[in-house]
């Protein structure tokens, strides 16, 4: 929580591996910073579910777990779809999952870049919405990207409005180049 306000963040989304307790222990400290998510392991790849009240399984298909996360209201989040060192997707399998996938991420601050620049050419071609990860693991890993994006109210006015959201990737020399 102080390294997001040192930042400036008004909102993060902690996605824990499999699990999304401590999400839900953030939001009950910081209501107004937390958005609740998981990055759940599938037999494939993995897939992160945006505004959870629970975690969801691990395991399974990916259809399977993205239809998991619609059915209690969340929203399906392909992080670092491309990256063959992390686990990842084949390009095949995102375009048949596309219709499951509400968010694609298109930079990850963990991907190699070839990665990064293969998922946004997909996600355009797909015409899927954009989001970029700091994929943090500590709290110094914390704002190396973010989205600026207009306020929004409840989980379908999030999806619209990241759409439009403007991607700040820091560089190494800590200024951050926005897309």
């Amino acid at each position: 929580m102080r390294r997001a306000a040192e930042l400036g963040l008004d909102r993060i989304a902690l996605t824990d591996h499999n699990t999304a307790e401590g999400a839900l222990a953030l939001r009950r400290l910081a209501p107004e910073l937390t958005i609740v998510g998981e990055e759940v392991k599938t037999s494939e790849g993995e897939i992160i579910g945006l505004f959870l009240d629970a975690s969801i399984a691990p395991g399974g298909r990916p259809e399977e777990v993205c239809d998991r996360i619609h059915a209690v209201g969340g929203l399906t989040y392909a992080c670092h779809p491309l990256d063959r060192r992390r686990s990842a997707f084949r390009p095949e399998r995102l375009v048949e999952l596309a219709p499951r996938l509400d968010i694609i991420e298109t930079h990850n601050s963990w991907a190699h870049p070839s990665a990064n620049r293969a998922a946004g050419e997909l996600c355009r071609e797909l015409g899927g919405v954009p989001a970029c990860g700091s994929d943090a693991h500590s709290a110094n890993e914390l704002g190396r990207c973010w989205m600026e994006m207009e306020p929004y109210r409840g989980v379908a006015d999030f999806l619209d409005k990241l759409r439009r959201a403007l991607h700040v990737v820091n560089t190494p020399s800590g200024l951050g180049t926005r897309a």
